[in-house]
C-alpha cells in the first residue's frame, strides 16, 4: 500500500474512533427503544427530534393525540397507562407532520396509510403472536379468472401438516373490506397466526383459508401487479356492483382444482368484514347451495343500486332458497358503535320476518380491525364441527 495513503487511512480511522469514544463519553450515542412495553402493560414511545417544537403520538390506544415531552437530549417520550392486551397501531406527529416511528421496523399498510404496530401481551394479543406451535403455509398464487378476463393474485393459507398428508380439508373463504386487497387479512387481520394458534389449542379444525382480492378492477394488491408501484385508492371501479359476486365461481374452481378440498357445501365457509361481509351475504344467496357457514362481520347490506347486477335482483328470494337448502351457521357480528349498526338491525328484522335462522353477536366498539380479529377467532372456532 502507498505509504501516504496508509497514513491518511490510519488518521481517518483514529479520528472516527475518537469521535465515537467522545460520543459515548458525553452520552450522545444511545439506543432508543420505542415502543417499550413494561411489565404492567404500559407502553413508552420515544422519538429523537431535538429541533422539533411539538411532538404527539396518535394511535388506537387513545381517543386523542397524546402530547410527548422532550428531555435534555432532544428525545421526546410518552408513557401510556396500562393497556389491555391487543394489537395496536400508532404514528407520531412532529410539528404537524405525521411520521412512522424510526425505531420500530414493524408496520402495516392500510389502503394508502402505513402505521407502526405493537403487540401488548398477556391476553387477546397472544392469539395474534407467532407462538411456538406448528405453523401453516401462506402462499401468494395467481389464478385465471375467465369472468374478469385476467390473471389475479390470491393469498392462501394451508394448515400445519398439509404438505405431508393426503387428507382433504374444508375451506374458509375470507374476504376483506373496501380499500383492502388479498394482503389485508394476512397482515392487518393476523389470520395465519390466529389459525395456527387456534388449531394448536384444539379450538379450530385444520382448514384452508382463501383470501381473495375483492376488487375485480385489480390484478393484485398495489405494488404486486403489472402496474408497478402506485398510490392505493379507496374506491375502485366495479366496487360492490355485482361483478365480484358473479365471478366468484372462478375462485371456487381454482381452489377445488388446485388443493385437496372437501368440494361440497359441508366443507365450505364464507365470511368477510364490511364490504367483504356484503360480498359474503350476496355470494352465499346467489350460490344458495354452496356454503354451510356464513359470517358477516360489520357487514354492508344493501347495494347502492339493485339494477347494477342480477346478483341483487331477488335478494329475498335468494335468502329463501338458501334457507330451504339448509346451512349450519349464519353468524352476524357487529360493534355497538359501528356506523352500519342500524343497517344491520334492519337486515335482522328482514331475516326475522322470514324465520331465517341466524346467530347475532354484538360487541363494544365500532368499525375496526380490533373487532374483526376477535370475530375471526370466534367464527373459525365454530366451523366444520
Amino acid at each position: 500500500m502507498n505509504k501516504k495513503l496508509f497514513i491518511i487511512l490510519f488518521a481517518l480511522s483514529i479520528s472516527i474512533l475518537m469521535q465515537a469514544q467522545e460520543n459515548l463519553r458525553f452520552g450522545e450515542v444511545r439506543e432508543i427503544i420505542s415502543p417499550e412495553i413494561h411489565a404492567d402493560n404500559s407502553v413508552t414511545f420515544r422519538l429523537q427530534a431535538p429541533n422539533a417544537t411539538n411532538v404527539e403520538v396518535q394511535g388506537d390506544f387513545t381517543a386523542e393525540k397524546a402530547q410527548m415531552t422532550k428531555n435534555a437530549n432532544g428525545i421526546w417520550s410518552y408513557t401510556t397507562t396500562p393497556l389491555p392486551s391487543e394489537l395496536y397501531t400508532y404514528s407520531f406527529v412532529a410539528d404537524g407532520l405525521q411520521m412512522n416511528d424510526p425505531n420500530n421496523v414493524h408496520y402495516r399498510r392500510d389502503v394508502a396509510s402505513t402505521l407502526n404496530v405493537l403487540l401488548v401481551p398477556n391476553g387477546q394479543a397472544d392469539l395474534y403472536r407467532v407462538n411456538n406451535v406448528p405453523h401453516g403455509t401462506v402462499a401468494r398464487r395467481w389464478y385465471n379468472s375467465p369472468g374478469n378476463n385476467k390473471m389475479r393474485r390470491i393469498t392462501i393459507y394451508t394448515p400445519p401438516g398439509y404438505e405431508e398428508s393426503n387428507e382433504k380439508y374444508p375451506v374458509l373463504y375470507l374476504l376483506h373490506g373496501m380499500g383492502g386487497d388479498e394482503e389485508a387479512w394476512i397482515t392487518l387481520g393476523r389470520a395465519s397466526q390466529v389459525l395456527d394458534n387456534l388449531i394448536a389449542q384444539g379450538k379450530a379444525k385444520p382448514m384452508i383459508v382463501v383470501m381473495s382480492n375483492g376488487n375485480v378492477a385489480q390484478e393484485a394488491a398495489p405494488g404486486e401487479s403489472s402496474l408497478g408501484f402506485y398510490k392505493p385508492v379507496f374506491n375502485l371501479p366495479n366496487t360492490m356492483d355485482g361483478k365480484f359476486e358473479e365471478t366468484f365461481i372462478d375462485i371456487l374452481h381454482f381452489v377445488d382444482n388446485s388443493y385437496r378440498t372437501i368440494p361440497e357445501k359441508s366443507g365450505r365457509a364464507i365470511a368477510g368484514l364490511s364490504m367483504g361481509g356484503f360480498h359474503s351475504l350476496h355470494i352465499s344467496h346467489f350460490y344458495p347451495n354452496t356454503f354451510d357457514y356464513i359470517g358477516l362481520f360489520s357487514a354492508a347490506i344493501r347495494p347502492r343500486d339493485a339494477s347494477l347486477s342480477k346478483v341483487y335482483q331477488d335478494i329475498e328470494g335468494g335468502l329463501k332458497r338458501q334457507m330451504e337448502n339448509g346451512f349450519q351457521l349464519y353468524w352476524i357480528a357487529m360493534g355497538k358503535e359501528d356506523f352500519l349498526f342500524q343497517t344491520n338491525i334492519d337486515f335482522r328484522e328482514l331475516l326475522d320476518g322470514m324465520n331465517f335462522p341466524y346467530v347475532y353477536r354484538e360487541s363494544e366498539g365500532g368499525h375496526t380491525w380490533r373487532n374483526w380479529r376477535i370475530y375471526l377467532g370466534e367464527f373459525v372456532s365454530m366451523l366444520f364441527k
